[in-house]
């Protein structure tokens, strides 16, 4: 008996790329849970960096909205799939993005400037609720577990990897259950920071959900640029380098987020240095390149420290 392809509660008409991005066809058994860092519907680029779902909260109705843009067995593009490496996106992972944030200073932001938003660590038990009815619903019909045997941390110690929860090649090919984008392997990203996944298999299985732990203080995050952060390239951190452009308002950034650094990334970037010439190359008119110290100057004005 075929296993049901579309969630039945998701809209797979508004967004649906499986025409445009085929995918490879595989049997969903793990879940990786990722946070948009935005309070719409993301454009993914077309399609090109696209989940499986994505959740958005009806504040009004206090319930999730979803969207679906590709079937359940068949390959998303939200993980950094690197050519002749881990497999990421084709290994079986179903995807969802949640409409929000996991970053406390985008949190603090946000709820200052008075913009309706789930931040996720906190969110509310009608939003793990809507999470849960949907994770049991993949359970029965697709054989994802209802269980998770890794640790979130708290944003922005998630990022990166120096926090010890990025998983290896070996043990990402032999997980199955429910993890975060800052569990997989050749991905960089910290979301959905300290996700409260407990809570989230409990309303599935239909147990009491545990209390939410007292939030952890967040901690210094000002990254380093990567080398491979440059005009026409492709790089994970190039995610990160589009958000916080927008962030700290040199954006908008048409078809962000993605991994590539194209044309649109490099006319805010050149934005950024015509307000801040002395990050700019000398010589160039218009800069497109961030550059290490332009980059760690950004990172502090889109409020990291």
């Amino acid at each position: 008996m075929a296993r049901p392809q579309i969630y039945p509660k998701a809209d797979a008409k508004s967004q649906w790329f499986q025409t445009r991005y085929p995918g490879a066809t595989m049997n969903a058994n793990v879940g990786v849970i990722h946070t948009t860092e935005g309070t719409d519907w993301p454009s993914y680029g077309g399609g090109a960096s696209a989940p499986t779902l994505t959740a958005k909260p009806d504040f009004k109705a206090k319930k999730l909205l979803f969207r679906q843009h590709f079937p359940i067995d068949k390959s998303a593009r939200a993980l950094v799939n690197l050519r002749g490496g881990t497999e990421t996106n084709t290994l079986n992972a179903f995807q969802i993005e949640l409409t929000g944030t996991c970053d406390p200073s985008t949190h603090a932001k946000w709820t200052k400037a008075g913009y309706a938003h789930i931040y996720w660590p906190e969110a509310p038990d009608w939003a793990l609720r809507g999470l849960g009815e949907l994770f049991a619903w993949l359970d029965k019909e697709h054989g994802i577990p209802l269980k998770c045997s890794v640790k979130f941390l708290p944003y922005p110690k998630s990022y990166g990897s120096a926090g010890g929860q990025r998983l290896s090649a070996r043990a990402w090919q032999g997980y199955y259950g429910w993890l975060g984008h800052q569990h997989v392997p050749e991905n960089s990203h910290g979301d959905p920071g300290n996700f409260p996944i407990a809570k989230v298999l409990a309303y599935a299985k239909g147990t009491t959900p545990p209390k939410t732990p007292t939030p952890s203080k967040p901690t210094s995050r000002i990254a380093a640029l990567s080398s491979a952060v440059k005009p026409g390239g492709r790089h994970s951190q190039v995610r990160d380098l589009q958000q916080l452009l927008i962030k700290a308002g040199y954006g908008p950034i048409k078809g962000a987020v993605t991994d590539f650094y194209g044309v649109n990334t490099q006319g805010a970037v050149a934005r950024f240095h015509d307000r801040n010439p002395k990050y700019k190359s000398i010589g160039l008119v218009r800069d497109p390149r961030i550059g290490p110290s332009g980059f760690v100057a950004l990172q502090k004005m889109a409020g990291r420290r």
